[in-house]
Order: structure tokens, then C-alpha cells, then sequence
């Protein structure tokens, strides 16, 4: 099934330069870019972005560090997208994460872990109704859809 997902280069992934590294491994896993935008998150959206959180010991430092600098919003489509995208990012610990995976190749700490991806559909649709307007979000065709599903 075709889907759409979030991902967010966080700002560790964009000062240490990762950014053209994780849009090419995206791109080379089949995925298909629909929006992308350099952002620096305001408080009161990252308040929202990981209201799950809130209560949670490390809450006050993940809202400081989302909002400390610029971030690289995405919204990537594909057959199964969250997956996907899922297995490329790796575990949230990096030392846990399998080389191969972007956290496992980039990443250095738990905290500062290069790279968000939506962890569900649910969770996708609402990152991206978060960050993204309707007129942001690009519907166009591939030349090489053909040979990336069946």
C-alpha cells in the first residue's frame, strides 16, 4: 500500500552535514519526496509535536533541543513508507542500532539521534498536518514508478 511519512533531520543531523546523506538513502530505498523544508521549530509546536511525552523525565530537554536550531522536515511516499523508513533510521539508541541503518552509521547518542521518522500511519498524518499545509505537499509521478512497485 502506497503511504506517506514523516521525517525530520533534528539539529544534530543538520549541523554534523547529513542532510544530502539521509535524503539519498530515502531516495535510494524507492521513496519518493512530496515536501521538504528547512525549519526552526517554535516551542509551542514542539509542545505539540511530542505531546506524548510530556510528564516524561526527559520532556523539558527534547523541547530544547528540537527547538536549538534548524531542522529538515520531509514527507516521503512509497509502498509501505512508515516501515520503510523505520528500518532505514535504526533504533532510537544508536548503540543498539544495526549498521546499515542511519543511526547506527550517524548517530552518537540516544538524545541526539540525527533522525525522526513517524513511527505509524496515525502518527505520520499528524506530524505532517502539523508542518505541512495541504498546498506544501506535491502529487506528482515518478518516470521510475513502474519499476518500484508491482
Amino acid at each position: 500500500m502506497i503511504e506517506r511519512t514523516f521525517v525530520m533531520v533534528k539539529p544534530d543531523g543538520v549541523q554534523r552535514s547529513f542532510i544530502g546523506e539521509i535524503v539519498g538513502r530515502l531516495e535510494k530505498r524507492g521513496l519518493k519526496p512530496v515536501a521538504l523544508k528547512m525549519y526552526r521549530i517554535p516551542k509551542d509546536m514542539a509542545e505539540r509535536f511530542y505531546a506524548e511525552h510530556k510528564g516524561k523525565q526527559f520532556y523539558d530537554g527534547l523541547i530544547n533541543y528540537i527547538t536549538s536550531g534548524p531542522v529538515v522536515c520531509m514527507v516521503w511516499e512509497g509502498e509501505g513508507a512508515v516501515g520503510a523508513v523505520r528500518s532505514l533510521i535504526g533504533k532510537t539508541n544508536p548503540a543498539e542500532a544495526l549498521a546499515g541503518t542511519i543511526r547506527g552509521d550517524l548517530a552518537l547518542h540516544p538524545g541526539k539521534n540525527v533522525i525522526h521518522g513517524s513511527d505509524s500511519i496515525s502518527s505520520a498524518q499528524r506530524e505532517i498536518n502539523l508542518l505541512f499545509n495541504d498546498y506544501e505537499l506535491m502529487d506528482y509521478r515518478r518516470i521510475d514508478s513502474e519499476w518500484l512497485t508491482e
